[in-house]
């Protein structure tokens, strides 16, 4: 009985020796500490020009096609202060000629009040000066008599007003021959063109492409050739295809990222904001203006987190936003069962910006710390503190604003983006990565 109860002793020694360790190594776990690096990449494609599109279906028809005398083209454009509108549709009767403003397109804006009515005044004649010009409405290698496309002898002349063109033939006034005119549509950022075949116009017009810049018309430059995009297809057989092309490859929204915050934190703290609840006057500065720096000094009160702002595009020697092809780095410590929240505004837009849930993302999965690509987790929140804008065109939107705070206030709540515009998914505009060291 003796040997038998010294075993039971040493066994319960054991054993509760075994306890204590296993209850120190959790202790040990519980309290590790490990380093991150994470990276946010502005990964958007450096688009040049804003939008770009086709109109190829005349008004009341049910198939693309010219549109003759009488009938016309329309479309719908989106614009803001400092955008222009351009577009290029074939003279029928000819060669190579098109209609198309100058070099400097079609602002759409004066000031900041929408320009509307006729334009028609902005619009010329253009010889695409990439085949022989023959009779008007004559030549066997215009559209209505070619055999096929491209079928012209090769003038290897330059783009040129037809009123600078000696030819010895005559064209009718642009005045005479169409129409060209601007209405508002949805909101103030909406435009509805309307390119009409007048009456007793000598010659179709073909479908066309059109693009919305800030700059030169990048459809071509007078006194000099054919830039290669699609124009010449475009002016001498009506086909806006390579042209829309081109242009579909060099327009969509771009939007910098605005330096931001970063917070590290417990599970039972949403230390930036709560999905579903008013926004902060730290929230609404950093997502209206891209300013962390109040929810930062908001913040210095709260225990149990790590804080900081990141401002430095990598490789840059002074702080401001993030575009294309940059990125931010920052680095922080954290223990098991932190979490990560960030913020950084969506820089052509109100009140917009990137970050994880409310609770933040877990920072490890059981024992291990998290690594790599965390995208996937990232989302597009509305601070519900601006009326919203189309994105990239809103007078209200930092790029544009006179001041900050200027738009008129939301009264709403902090919610996922939905608002009815149209954004990029998350995935086509950032990447975020975390690294444990």
């Amino acid at each position: 009985m003796k040997t038998k109860h010294i075993y039971l002793c040493t066994l319960l020694a054991l054993t509760s020796l075994a306890a204590c360790k296993k209850h120190d190594d959790d202790d040990d776990d519980m309290g590790k500490t490990q380093s991150f690096t994470v990276k946010i990449e502005n990964i958007q494609t450096p688009y040049t020009h804003f939008e770009s599109g086709v109109f190829s279906m005349p008004m009341g028809s049910n198939a693309a096609g010219p549109a003759f005398p009488g009938h016309s083209y329309q479309f719908t454009v989106h614009g803001g202060p400092g955008t222009k509108l351009s577009f290029a549709t074939m003279y029928g009767a000819s060669n190579d000629l098109f209609f198309a403003p100058d070099g400097m397109g079609i602002n759409l804006f004066n000031g900041n009040t929408p320009v509307t009515g006729d334009v028609t005044s902005q619009i010329y004649l253009w010889d695409a000066g990439t085949e022989v010009n023959e009779m008007p409405g004559n030549g066997p290698n215009q559209p209505a008599n070619q055999s096929g496309p491209n079928t012209g002898p090769d003038e290897h002349g330059t783009v040129r007003m037809i009123s600078d063109v000696s030819d010895g033939y005559s064209y009718p006034d642009v005045a005479n021959t169409i129409k060209v005119t601007l209405a508002t549509g949805a909101d103030i950022n909406e435009f509805v063109v309307t390119i009409e075949n007048l009456s007793g116009s000598p010659t179709p017009i073909s479908p066309g492409a059109w693009v919305i810049h800030t700059g030169d018309n990048p459809l071509f430059t007078e006194m000099m050739t054919e830039p290669g995009h699609g124009l010449e297809h475009q002016a001498e057989d009506g086909d806006p295809t390579t042209l829309a092309d081109y242009l579909a490859g060099i327009s969509g929204l771009n939007t910098p990222l605005a330096p931001g915050i970063f917070v590290v934190h417990k599970s039972n703290r949403m230390p930036l904001f709560t999905d579903g609840n008013a926004a902060s006057a730290g929230i609404e500065a950093l997502a209206e203006d891209g300013n962390p720096t109040v929810i930062d000094m908001a913040l210095d009160g709260m225990s149990d987190i790590t804080k900081g702002i990141f401002s430095m595009p990598d490789g840059g020697s002074s702080a401001g936003p993030l575009f294309p092809g940059h990125s931010f780095t920052f680095m922080f410590k954290a223990s098991k069962g932190d979490r990560l929240s960030f913020g950084s505004m969506f820089g052509q837009s109100n009140d917009i910006f990137f970050g994880f849930d409310d609770k933040g993302l877990a920072l490890w999965k059981g024992n291990t710390p998290v690594s790599g690509d965390v995208t996937s987790y990232v989302k597009l929140w509305d601070a519900g503190t601006e009326v919203n804008e189309r994105p990239g065109l809103g007078i209200n939107q930092a790029p544009r604003q006179s001041g900050p705070n200027t738009g008129p206030d939301e009264n709403g709540v902090v919610m996922q983006v939905n608002d009815g515009f149209t954004y990029p998914s998350v995935g086509q505009l950032v990447k975020v990565t975390i690294t444990p060291n």
